[in-house]
């Protein structure tokens, strides 16, 4: 391809050079080259094997090669793969009602990303706030520790400085709380708040398990004062906490959930749960996706929504999860590397004395994966299906990994 001059060339930062890799470097990525997967377990070009703690940061729910999910794939691809919302298709009809029916919500919005479920819940949210309050009704408040995505609404209500930063002006009408319900009930008492945003237990914030009674009183509040309540499970909700939404542990319902993460195995898709007060204040052309909820895509969904939704894997996960906190916080002991570990089911967080990056260098070394959720914080995200032997497995190279 010839070479077309640009007023962006230069001496500066953003001068051009001739990259390693054709891909834009949002992400350190790490330095092998991932080929193929069984299990939990993943393998390199060189044919090293990794016992995986990552998922895919909570997408790989049924681990790898499942046979299920690799025949849904399958027959997905044998039918229509695309015909745009235009037109009706039985997999996006199947996959709505099933979620309806095993959750609070009345209706189902699809798109391709958890981040976009958000961008989509917040829009939603102000536009149901303005059928029941004024014009004035649009602030959405967030909580300190979150992390909802890295476009403009959902990087406003997100709390990490260092993403923040370098795109200020963000969206305005959006502001973060301390998770404190004094503080809390201040601030919902203006008459400008549409919407109150949080995760059930925060991902990228630590892996902060927030309180069932905090979360109870947090719907008392927005009820009384007609404020949405938005549940973000993009990472905690479909099986992790060993329940299908995380809002179960806590006995209280939102008005809007976002999904995303684990829901099609691994392709992309997300999903806004709502109620049918939410739903109706949506007027055709207020919202749209050209890809979401796909026939191809919505197929394998339903194959995933079935599986995670079994009793007999939901069981399993909060059986082998409290054996694997168990298991963690024995570890902590015996190596005193550990400040603090906290979770449920699959989802553990890990405060470390020593800076998550080097942890998860050595235990990459160990033949282990692990995401990290901060500098001194790492997150524990085993796939559903992992054995106790499998988490044996993966918590032994950790403590060699630990030293």
């Amino acid at each position: 391809m010839a070479t077309l001059a640009t007023p962006l060339a230069g001496d500066g930062p953003g001068a051009p050079t001739t990259p390693a890799s054709a891909l834009l470097p949002v992400y350190k990525r790490a330095p092998m080259e991932l080929v193929r997967g069984d299990g939990i377990r993943l393998y390199d070009a060189e044919g090293r094997e990794y016992v995986d703690f990552t998922s895919g940061i909570a997408v790989s729910a049924l681990g790898y090669g499942d046979p299920g999910l690799r025949d849904a794939i399958r027959r997905a691809a044998d039918g229509l793969v695309h015909v745009s919302n235009l037109f009706r298709t039985a997999p996006g009809e199947r996959l709505a009602r099933k979620l309806a029916d095993r959750s609070f919500a009345d209706r189902v919005f699809f798109c391709n990303s958890g981040v976009e479920a958000n961008e989509g819940a917040f829009k939603f949210a102000r536009r149901w706030a303005r059928t029941v309050g004024t014009l004035a009704k649009h602030e959405i408040v967030g909580l300190r520790g979150a992390f909802h995505g890295r476009l403009f609404a959902s990087l406003a209500a997100t709390d990490r400085p260092n993403y923040r930063a370098p795109f200020r002006p963000l969206a305005g009408g959006i502001s973060i709380a301390e998770r404190d319900l004094e503080t809390l009930a201040g601030l919902l008492s203006a008459d400008t708040v549409a919407a109150l945003v949080l995760e059930p237990i925060q991902g990228e914030g630590g892996v902060r398990v927030l309180d069932a009674g905090f979360l109870r009183e947090l719907r008392a509040l927005t009820t009384e004062r007609r404020i949405a309540l938005l549940f973000d499970e993009i990472q905690c909700g479909l099986g992790r906490t060993g329940y299908l939404f995380a809002y179960e542990r806590a006995g209280v319902a939102p008005d809007l959930l976002t999904l995303a993460k684990p829901i099609a195995g691994g392709l992309p898709m997300g999903a806004i749960l709502m109620t049918e007060a939410i739903a109706g204040a949506i007027q055709p052309g207020d919202h749209g996706t050209t890809f979401g909820g796909g026939p191809l895509v919505a197929s394998v969904a339903e194959y995933v929504l079935d599986r995670v939704s079994s009793p007999e894997l939901l069981a399993g996960v909060r059986e082998r999860g409290e054996w694997l906190g168990a298991a963690l916080r024995d570890l902590a002991a015996r190596t005193g590397h550990i400040r603090e570990v906290r979770g449920t089911g699959f989802f553990w967080g890990i405060d470390m004395h020593t800076p998550s990056a080097e942890v998860i260098g050595r235990a990459r070394d160990e033949g282990l994966l692990l995401v990290g959720a901060g500098d001194y914080t790492i997150r524990i995200l085993p796939p559903l299906v992992a054995s106790r032997d499998d988490l044996a497995d993966g918590l032994q190279r950790l403590a060699r990994a630990l030293g």
